[in-house]
């Protein structure tokens, strides 16, 4: 399929396709007059990509594990790499939330000493529960998935 017929089914715009080329995540072949081409898998490819990308993960982070991921499907294969990568990022997102945390409490605490309302109590934290390693990879699905 062409690049605009890539763009149309995956919802991605051709100028980020290119991106995901130029960085690795996405392949084509070119054709005589030197249009793109895509194979059908590329769809998933993409999308896998966009899933992967609203982690938080970097591009540089996914092109390492994008050969982990199932050719069609959620789930990953057992690769220990991409235990590390997911490690590494569920880390980060922990010291950020610590960090908000903090700077939560201490914006409320400016709050009390000014003549403004107090803010409503920050909710109970959400904990992240870490997934223990299994026997296999996971089949489940991320929940929602911004495109």
């Amino acid at each position: 399929m062409l690049i605009g017929e890539l763009a149309r089914r995956t919802g991605v715009s051709t100028r980020l396709l290119r991106y995901y080329e130029e960085q690795g995540l996405l392949r084509s072949e070119r054709d005589s007059n030197g249009y793109r081409r895509y194979a059908p898998e590329a769809v998933d490819t993409v999308r896998r990509v966009r899933e992967l990308l609203a982690t938080g993960l970097n591009t540089d982070a996914i092109r390492t594990v994008l050969p982990c991921t199932h050719s069609a499907g959620p789930g990953v294969r057992d690769c220990a790499h991409f235990t590390d990568i997911v490690d590494g990022q569920l880390s980060k997102l922990d010291d950020d939330i610590a960090e908000l945390q903090r700077r939560r409490a201490a914006l409320t605490d400016y709050a009390a000493l000014s003549d403004l309302p107090t803010p409503a109590p920050a909710p109970a934290p959400v904990t992240a529960q870490r997934p223990t390693p299994g026997p296999g990879p996971s089949s489940a699905a991320p929940s929602s998935v911004a495109s």
